[in-house]
């Protein structure tokens, strides 16, 4: 039996066919319809009934000895990589899929489409990837970085039809990287903090910076972080709920989890007073607006400490979009949102605190990151070293 559905692809539909050949062997082939979406599902599924037919013909002819139903040597590369995009759906975060969706239909799919409409799969050579990489960096201009990230979705999805027999070995072993860039953080030092501290009072972002710069939280932290965290008795925050956004096929979805990034960021910080002050000044504002707006405050988020007037959370994407507005209000210069979380580190590794305790502070799950990414961050450190050993330094004579 030849199942089958219809799938949208840059809003065209496209015919998904599914099959055991005569090895037993599970078997996925697409094509497209050439219809827009809009207006024509019905028309589309008639092809859809009409391919399913044909492949159900095509499938009785072989078992009767006649012409053979389409085998590994007819799946094209983009149908490939489509369909174990697909597979990947059920095994990843829906963060990652989104950031995997992204690469394959947006960037890897349009360019083999576009430069080698017919490409199978067991064709495709290492030349053909490495085309590929040097028309993102010269002719796209994407970073170095971003092409490593595509070049590890293609190998990892050609590893996969290597360990289901659909190609004998992986071309994307026996291609050129380009080289990784070093990364360039930016961050703010204290006297800049200090500006925006001021800048961002009474601000709804007010918030979501003293998380970021203080206590160096991600967004998804930020935002995640629930009333039931914190402990006003032992003067505790507990960082172990996230909240997520990403962008899937244009529609915006939101992810709340009981879990972090990695087991390692599931932590304890200490609640400093100042902040336990603006926690409670912001418990007895939920309190004031829940009094003033009555049913009209919603309690979907009632546990939530990052929420506006009406009790709606406040959602990932508006802290990233909202944050350069206030630095150019107020004529600061321009970082990311998650540079807070580099200037955090880089001042506590400037006032001596150990990379090891940097990396439990932020919840790194390796110290290797801790150090590759901050420790270049204070150029103050590097000052004091020369300080140190000024004294015996030969003076011109």
């Amino acid at each position: 039996m030849v199942a089958g559905h219809l799938r949208e692809k840059r809003g065209i539909y496209q015919i998904v066919l599914s099959y055991v050949d005569k090895y037993g062997k599970r078997k996925t082939i697409s094509r497209s319809t050439g219809l827009p979406v809009k207006g024509n599902k019905k028309r589309a599924e008639a092809m859809l009934m009409e391919a399913r037919r044909e492949k159900e013909e095509a499938l009785s002819r072989l078992a009767e000895g006649g012409e053979g139903a389409a085998g590994p040597e007819d799946i094209l590369f983009t149908a490939f990589m489509s369909d174990w995009l697909e597979m990947m759906k059920n095994s990843i975060e829906p963060t990652s899929y989104a950031s995997y969706y992204y690469c394959v239909e947006k960037r890897i799919n349009p360019y083999f489409e576009k430069r080698h409409p017919k490409l199978k799969l067991q064709e495709l050579k290492p030349k053909h990837i490495q085309d590929y990489y040097t028309y993102e960096l010269n002719e796209l201009g994407i970073s170095a970085n971003t092409v490593i990230h595509h070049h590890a979705n293609i190998r990892k999805a050609l590893q996969y039809a290597v360990q289901t027999d659909l190609i004998a070995s992986n071309p994307a072993d026996r291609i050129q990287r380009p080289k990784k860039e070093p990364f360039v953080g930016g961050s703010y030092n204290a006297k800049e903090l200090t500006v925006l501290f001021d800048a961002v009072k009474g601000d709804p972002i007010e918030l979501g910076v003293i998380l970021a710069a203080f206590y160096g939280l991600r967004r998804s932290e930020v935002v995640g972080l629930r009333w039931d965290a914190i402990d006003f008795e032992r003067k505790t925050i507990a960082i172990r709920h996230t909240v997520t956004q990403a962008t899937l096929g244009g529609k915006s979805t939101i992810m709340s989890k009981d879990r972090t990034k990695t087991k390692s960021s599931y932590r304890t910080l200490p609640l400093v007073a100042p902040f336990e002050e603006l926690l409670r000044r912001l418990q007895a504002d939920q309190a004031r607006n829940r009094r003033i707006c009555g049913k009209t405050y919603c309690r979907e988020y009632i546990g939530y400490i990052y929420v506006n007037e009406i009790g709606e959370r406040i959602k990932p994407n508006y802290i990233t979009q909202h944050f350069p507005l206030v630095l150019e209000k107020h004529g600061l210069r321009r970082i990311r949102f998650h540079d807070l979380r580099h200037s955090c580190a880089s001042l506590l590794y400037a006032n001596g605190v150990s990379l090891r305790e940097i990396q439990e502070w932020l919840g790194h799950s390796d110290i290797s990151t801790t150090s590759n990414i901050y420790t270049h961050l204070s150029y103050d450190t590097k000052i004091a070293s020369a300080n140190a050993i000024l004294g015996i330094y030969p003076t011109a004579q």
